[in-house]
């Protein structure tokens, strides 16, 4: 026993002073109960089996996926027309919003749901998430209150009550206390996360490179790119780009061509994104992105039967404006600087090779503080030139590969994964949804609700690749839940949690019915600093009931005691998935949790002390 609670103490400071790093003090703690023999091996690695570790990883892809889509982004956008530009206004939002999800949903995903939507909603209004990710994840466990499945822990009092041969709990039994808990927490968290968690991440303030909307901008993308429709008699139909030979007649550049989908689906992309090149056919109704001088432009539609798209009155002498939206999601511009000894050096831009090779577009040169973006295909390149290249991601992120010949600007991959793949919120959304309802009306287990939802974002194309759905787990967060909820397990068989539990009951009984209530309830509090809330629900569910019995008391408010103190747990990151959850998101420290969680952990003990007799008198 006192091994098992010397390591755990060791494990707290290193936790509180953070010196080392959490996930490896877990590991580090771990090991050491195995070599004490206080676990055996697959007694220490049950935690990184448990439904909880798994359906964590399932939820980090799903909150990646609504992120990737857009999807985060057009909720939050509906969402903020009701907060106005009120930090306060938001603040409570966020924490009736996840709230009433978290009564209907488990905890760990309305975190995983609303967290991608709070951080868009957060950097749309220019507040850090820092301020809110702690409160959403405290107000799903405060909303897990008000109904029978809101949290593990109610299911846990459920099941000990029926087991004792006394009624049942139904569904909406705990909504008091839900309400009571969700008024508290917005009255108590309102200045805590003012005071403590309104950081400012300056490692994200830091500019570290241009933005594409930058880029475009800077090389005037827009006031030098056309839109053209390829109208039934044009003469364009059905003919290669080479063998039209726009660049060498009209000193343009076909860029991309945009066309219908034929897809009849109404969740699939309508619109295809292609690149130009020698080979692609023009098609009726295609509509071509054309860089060049708007003169060359006007001339090249006139007499080829094609549509000046954004040319409303034929007779304006003025270059129109480009009412189209320049789109990433496919086809990214970067930046590619050539060094010196470049074989590409001293030859024009016509025969550089780029989009036969790499299929990639030199849409504009910049040679110290000139922007070149007229007639390029003759324009010799020179040392120290930097090029604006366009071609998918992929084939901009090979141009690398060629690293004694130019450097690439920037990190292309990074940057289009930044871009959002908006055609796939519906089936995002779909997903999202119907992982709830399954969820919601216990049709599958969560976990499996969950996994299922995670294949399902990367089958339909919700990421790009595998590769960035794995990106979007939080490994650190899995280790740590993973290897500390054996230690629940170590409390137990060693009897520590069950001696000082049953030492607690003994010291507080004589003083009636309501110390030995506020005995349970912080002795339950106390221990979900150290170990999960539904393993301390589990243990403590037994003792109080035992407790009510010796005392001749209902056990229904010693029961609710354990289950409230043991659902608001908020001093310590790892009580709860939620807590974890938002832990790196957030860029919270342990200490953070202690700040603001320990004095919402105590008011709340405080309240409960004398508002649960009331609603379930002794």
């Amino acid at each position: 026993m006192y091994i098992t609670l010397s390591i755990l103490v060791v494990a707290v400071f290193f936790f509180v002073t953070e010196k080392v790093r959490s996930d490896l003090v877990a590991l580090a703690a771990l090991i050491l109960l195995m070599l004490f023999d206080i676990l055996t091996p697959a007694e220490a690695l049950s935690g990184f089996s448990s439904s909880i570790v798994v359906m964590m990883i399932g939820l980090f892809v799903v909150g990646g996926a609504v992120l990737q889509t857009g999807l985060a982004k057009m909720i939050s956008s509906k969402l903020l027309t009701l907060a106005g530009n009120s930090q306060s206004k938001l603040f409570i939002l966020v924490m009736l919003v996840t709230s009433t999800i978290g009564a209907f949903v488990s905890n760990t995903g309305t975190v995983a749901l609303m967290m991608p939507i709070v951080v868009s909603m957060a950097m749309a209004t220019g507040v850090s998430p820092s301020r809110l990710l702690m409160p959403l994840a405290f107000a799903s466990s405060m909303g897990g209150m008000m109904t029978l499945i809101g949290t593990p822990p109610n299911l846990v009092i459920n099941e000990t009550l029926i087991g004792a041969g006394h009624k049942g709990l139904s569904f909406f039994t705990f909504l008091p206390i839900g309400l009571i808990c969700v008024a508290t927490g917005i009255l108590v968290l309102a200045p805590l996360s003012r005071i403590f968690l309104s950081k400012k991440n300056k490692k994200a303030d830091r500019k570290t490179g241009k933005s594409l909307k930058d880029l475009a901008n800077e090389y005037q993308l827009s006031q030098n790119l056309f839109r053209i429709r390829a109208r039934e008699d044009s003469s364009f139909i059905g003919k290669k780009l080479q063998e039209l030979e726009i660049p060498q007649k009209y000193s343009t550049n076909v860029l991309e061509i945009r066309r219908k989908s034929n897809s009849s689906n109404p969740f699939m992309k309508t619109i295809s994104q292609k690149l130009a090149g020698p080979e692609t056919i023009i098609r009726e109704n295609d509509i071509l992105y054309i860089s060049g001088a708007f003169e060359q432009v006007r001339t090249l539609a006139a007499g080829n039967g094609l549509e000046l798209i954004d040319l409303h009155q034929p007779e304006e002498e003025t270059p129109p404006a480009f009412q189209g939206k320049l789109r990433f999601d496919e086809i990214g511009i970067a930046e590619v600087v050539l060094l010196s000894n470049s074989s590409l050096v001293g030859r024009p831009v016509k025969k550089s090779g780029f989009r036969d090779k790499y299929h990639i577009n030199i849409l504009g040169i910049q040679r110290q503080n000139e922007y070149i973006l007229q007639d390029l295909k003759d324009e010799k390149m020179l040392s120290g030139d930097v090029l604006l290249v366009q071609g998918e991601w992929k084939a901009i992120s090979r141009l690398s590969e060629e690293q004694l010949e130019w450097v690439v600007v920037g990190q292309p991959l990074a940057e289009a994964s930044r871009v959002t793949l908006d055609h796939k919120a519906p089936i995002a959304a779909t997903i999202m949804i119907l992982m709830v309802l399954t969820m919601a009306l216990n049709i599958l287990p969560a976990v499996t609700a969950v996994m299922l939802a995670a294949i399902l974002m990367v089958l339909t194309g919700c990421f790009r690749n595998v590769e960035d759905a794995y990106k979007t787990i939080n490994w650190q967060s899995i280790v740590l839940i993973g290897a500390m909820l054996p230690m629940s397990l170590a409390l137990e068989k060693t009897g520590t949690a069950n001696i000082v539990s049953a030492s607690l009951v003994s010291s507080l009984g004589a003083y009636g019915p309501l110390a030995l209530l506020a005995g349970i309830y912080f002795g339950t509090s106390l221990m979900t600093l150290f170990i999960s809330n539904t393993a301390t629900a589990v243990l403590f569910a037994p003792i109080a009931l035992q407790a009510a019995t010796d005392v001749g008391a209902s056990p229904y408010p010693f029961l609710f005691a354990v289950t409230v103190a043991a659902s608001m747990c908020f001093a310590s990151p790892f009580s709860t998935p939620p807590n974890a959850l938002v832990m790196s998101a957030g860029r919270y420290t342990f200490r953070d949790y202690v700040k603001v969680g320990l004095p919402l952990q105590i008011f709340f003990g405080i309240i409960m002390i004398f508002v649960l007799p009331w609603l379930f008198p002794f």
